[in-house]
This record gives structure tokens, C-alpha cells and sequence, in this order.
């Protein structure tokens, strides 16, 4: 076994840290930088997933002891979080995360209450689309969609 063996015994303490941080860290940057959310998606899921499992270790260190397999299960996890083939920090965002939260329920006061009633009723990501709208067409284009909308509900 000599040297595969020592390998395949620290391949987590060899590869760990790359696919675990380097990588990450690297794909974050980057995904502030770009103009898409989609990235800013999924780098910050990995951190915060990324975190809980430091903390899970932190706290049960004694039992994970026990468990020499441990280090591997917690390397493919984190290469199934990180690698874009994949994406599973934000598969897990989607399917798991974001049903239990409601973020985004602040509207700026500078819409008329109409306006900041249907934004609220929005997902995010609707309201984020509405918003660029209004930003190139100001915002009496939405309120004509408003009203739009309000008389095709009376004739229905």
C-alpha cells in the first residue's frame, strides 16, 4: 500500500481544503463581480451550509471521532455542494430553504400604496424584474399595468 495507501488515508486533508475553500472562495468573488443573482445564489447557500456543517463538528467532535469515515462522507457532500455540475447548494436552496422563508416583504415607500401592495405579492424574483422595469420606464408604466390588470379582472 506504501504511498497510494497514505494518499487514499489523507485524500480529505489533501483535497479538502481546495474543493472546500479554495474553490468557493475563488467561485464567490467571481460571482460578486458578475451581474446575475443566480451565483450569488448558490455561492452564499454553500457558505451557510458550509458553516452549519463546521459548527455540527465543532459541537459533536467526539462522537464524529468514532466515525472514520466521516472526513470522506463530509468531502463529497461538499464536492456535491460546490461542483457545477451539480449545484447543490442551490438545489438545496430551491427544494428545501426557500419555501420557509418569506424574505423580502419591504417595499420602498416611494411607491403609492397600490403599487406597494402588488409588489408585496410578488416572489423576489418577480419583484426584482418589476423593479428593473420601472427603473427603465418610471413608474407610471406600472401603474398603468395596474390599472390594465384591475379592468380585465372587472370584465372577467
Amino acid at each position: 500500500m506504501g504511498v497510494l495507501g497514505a494518499l487514499a488515508r489523507h485524500l480529505d486533508s489533501l483535497v479538502g481544503p481546495g474543493i472546500m475553500l479554495l474553490y468557493p472562495l475563488y467561485a464567490s468573488m467571481r460571482a460578486i463581480e458578475s451581474p446575475s443573482s443566480l451565483d450569488d445564489q448558490q455561492w452564499l447557500t454553500y457558505w451557510v451550509l458550509y458553516s452549519l456543517i463546521t459548527l455540527f463538528e465543532l459541537s459533536c467532535w467526539k462522537a464524529l471521532q468514532w466515525l472514520p469515515l466521516w472526513p470522506y462522507m463530509k468531502l463529497l457532500f461538499c464536492c456535491w455542494l460546490v461542483l457545477p455540475i451539480f449545484n447543490g447548494a442551490a438545489y438545496i436552496y430551491e427544494t428545501h430553504v426557500r419555501r420557509y422563508f418569506k424574505i423580502g416583504q419591504y417595499v420602498s415607500p416611494g411607491y403609492s400604496e397600490r403599487q406597494r401592495k402588488v409588489l408585496q405579492m410578488m416572489s423576489l424574483d418577480a419583484r426584482k424584474s418589476v423593479e428593473r422595469f420601472i427603473e427603465t420606464h418610471g413608474p407610471g408604466a406600472l401603474e398603468k399595468i395596474i390599472q390594465a390588470a384591475e379592468q380585465e379582472a372587472k370584465r372577467a
